[in-house]
């Protein structure tokens, strides 16, 4: 018997699931997720799972962890501070792909070097500037992206950086090709950018989390998940946790295609922070050919085609002030939920609400509160963030009394993003207590901030609702709006019709909502989903079922919809693709691109076989590395030709070996 321990730690809750053979969840738990420490909420919820279900944790045969932390930290624009090293480009191709806004004016340094699209060198790399960039630019910089012009086609300049980095800094270096094999410079740096800004975040939490694992007597391999749905070892993913995007949504899909056996479905995902919507057809996730997009950045991540939105649970509640009527719009940032906050600090938050609620008019700062995440590394902040940092101190305090200048709400927000301080405010958690469909946390806070933010005015003067309730009812409402957008959204993504507009305008135009609403007039107007949605998250059988009445589809909530994450992480498979290329620079001459450097060869036959004779050594031994047995190997070959003067020429291939097989538990040691 395998005992098999899924963990999901997501931006709210951390859950743990247990299940036996691969067929049967044994038991469930959740846990706060601890932004400080993030050992505590994997400790919490593993504890509660193996206490539940009575199993000794030295029976445990594997552990796999999924994570949304990668995913949201992107999406609300948070991780550590970075440098690019760009070898052989020109300065403005920083603007291109989103690079100069992933930045986030973080150094940069574009460096004399690089190869030509035949991997030949095309300038010497400029090592005495790059020596010298390190020695201003180092402080406070948590990891480097190397990204070098034809990296793919020869790496030397890249690998050469990325040593003098090293040896420099002790910093970890990420260098582009070794995350992608495809061509797009700018878009591998990039990726190499982010995947930086997450080393220390990923390696934190999944460091910890082998440390706790092993406090409480777990000794079973660790797995993560990647954002493709597939597992890979730990030690991986803290060399790339770029690879994590996406973690979170990923394991949801495997795990809803495991708990409800459907073949064609809509899987929408609503976590704390985001809410994460993929196709499954015919019993697959797609993978996205165009790479992983989130918060607004394409990456060269292979992973799950998924729409992915700032929309959950804790998202920050505003006021749209176009217009004389106004409304409500949620997210993108996630806030921690005043209901939450005033369990942890009561008499700061009610003392705070009830001296704003007898004030005569609304300040801009009131029903909000701010509290730093200890033990987070401060480096490189401005003489503004630092002093604020400390005045913030260790307690809870309402914004109102820590911010002292407008000055200092840019400081706050760079403080925020950089995944220092939290702010607390109204978000549809809040309302759900309201309404009484949670009951988790303080109530009483929930009612007093929603009633102080419905005194807040819209454009015509009027405030923005008569009490607490109707607010709740209004936040909700929009929440399901915003969710219905979403699966219309990914819905026209996937359609084969060419309708003229992108799926955002498809969406929201005024025809398809008035034939949701069954309009009927001169003309009658019918609209629906015409596919089933699985419905994930805690939260979903709150929430979902007003979605499935708004598009008129089939809602289904699968018993265990809470901790679809936590067991998609265990029943995925390991999986790891090595793709390369081959060129023909000359008549009669193909060229191999490899790490070590282009081999050229007489044949394409025998270039291509030396290829994918390298792909396949390399994908069964990431494989086996990750902790995989009983490995499949399958190579597919994409060659392209031209017609010249009526023969056809070789011009490029490209070749990718997947290496895929179940992940090790404890007993295939023991065998």
């Amino acid at each position: 018997m395998a005992l098999l321990l899924g963990v999901d730690t997501g931006g709210t809750y951390t859950d743990a699931v247990l299940i036996r053979d691969e067929e049967e969840v044994i038991a469930s738990a959740k846990s706060l997720t601890t932004r400080h420490d993030l050992a505590i909420g994997v400790g919490g919820a593993v504890r509660a799972v193996l206490a539940q279900s009575g199993v000794a944790a030295q029976d445990v045969s594997m552990a796999a962890l999924s994570t949304t932390l990668a995913t949201n930290a992107l999406v609300e624009g948070q991780g550590g501070r970075v440098a690019l090293v760009y070898v052989g480009f020109a300065p403005e191709d920083l603007e291109r792909h989103g690079l100069s806004d992933a930045l986030k004016g973080d150094p940069a340094l574009v460096l004399a070097g690089g190869h030509t699209h035949a991997g030949s060198e095309a300038a010497p790399l400029d090592t005495g500037t790059l020596k010298a960039f390190l020695e201003t630019e180092s402080k406070g910089v948590s990891g480097y992206a190397v990204a070098g012009v034809f990296a793919t086609r020869n790496p030397a300049h890249e690998l050469e950086a990325a040593r003098i980095i090293t040896e420099a800094t002790g910093a970890p270096v990420t260098c582009s090709h070794q995350l992608s094999a495809k061509l797009n410079g700018p878009k591998r740096a990039l990726t190499a950018v982010l995947n930086a800004r997450l080393i220390g975040m990923i390696d934190r939490l999944i460091g910890r989390a082998q440390d706790t694992l092993a406090e409480i007597g777990i000794t079973a391999p660790m797995m993560v998940v990647r954002g493709d749905g597939a597992l890979m070892s730990a030690e991986q993913a803290r060399e790339r946790p770029i690879g994590t995007i996406l973690s979170g949504p990923a394991a949801s899909i495997v795990g809803a295609r495991w708990m409800t056996g459907v073949d064609t479905a809509l899987v929408s995902d609503i976590g704390g922070t985001t809410t994460d919507v993929a196709l499954i057809r015919d019993g697959r996730p797609a993978i996205d050919p165009e790479g992983a997009r989130v918060g607004g950045y394409r990456t060269m991540v292979e992973a799950v085609a998924m729409r992915t939105s700032g929309l959950g649970g804790d998202s920050q509640v505003q006021i749209r002030t176009e217009g004389l009527q106004g409304g409500l719009t949620l997210g993108p940032r996630r806030v921690v939920p005043i209901s939450l906050i005033a369990t942890e600090a009561p008499d700061v938050v009610h003392t705070a609400l009830d001296r704003q609620m007898n004030a005569p008019v609304v300040g801009e700062h009131d029903g909000k509160f701010l509290r730093v995440v200890p033990g987070l590394p401060a480096a490189g902040l401005g003489d503004r963030e630092t002093a604020l940092l400390d005045r913030i101190g260790t307690e809870v305090h309402p914004l109102g009394a820590v911010l002292r200048t407008r000055m200092e709400q840019g400081a706050l927000n760079r403080l925020v993003d950089r995944g220092l301080v939290q702010v607390a405010g109204v978000t549809p958690s809040d309302a759900s207590h309201v309404l009484g469909r949670l009951d988790t946390w303080d109530r009483e806070a929930a009612e007093k901030a929603l009633a102080l933010f419905s005194r807040r005015r819209i454009g015509s003067g009027d405030t923005l609702a008569p009490d607490a309730g109707t607010l709740a009812g209004m936040i909700i409402d929009q929440l399901t709006e915003q969710t219905a957008l979403t699966l219309l959204e990914t819905a026209f993504a996937e359609e084969v019709e060419d309708f003229g507009l992108p799926p955002d305008q498809l969406a929201r135009h005024i025809l398809l909502h008035r034939g949701l609403k069954k309009h009927r007039g001169m003309l009658a107007l019918d609209a629906a989903l015409n596919v089933d949605v699985v419905g994930l998250g805690a939260s979903a059988p709150s929430y979902y079922p007003a979605v499935g009445k708004r598009l008129h589809c089939r809602m289904i909530l699968p018993e265990h919809a809470g901790v679809a994450n936590a067991i998609g992480a265990v029943v995925g498979r390991v999986t790891m693709r090595r793709s390369g290329s081959v060129t023909s620079p000359a008549e009669g001459k193909f060229r191999v691109h490899l790490e070590g450097g282009p081999q050229d060869f007489t044949s394409s036959e025998q270039a291509l076989k030396t290829l994918e004779d390298h792909l396949t050594a390399e994908a069964r031994q990431e494989a086996q590395a990750a902790g995989a047995v009983d490995i499949h190997v399958h190579v597919t070959r994409d060659i392209r030709t031209a017609d010249v003067e009526a023969r056809e020429v070789f011009v490029e291939a490209f070749l990718t070996a997947e290496a895929s097989g179940r992940p090790r538990v404890a007993k295939d040691d023991e065998s």
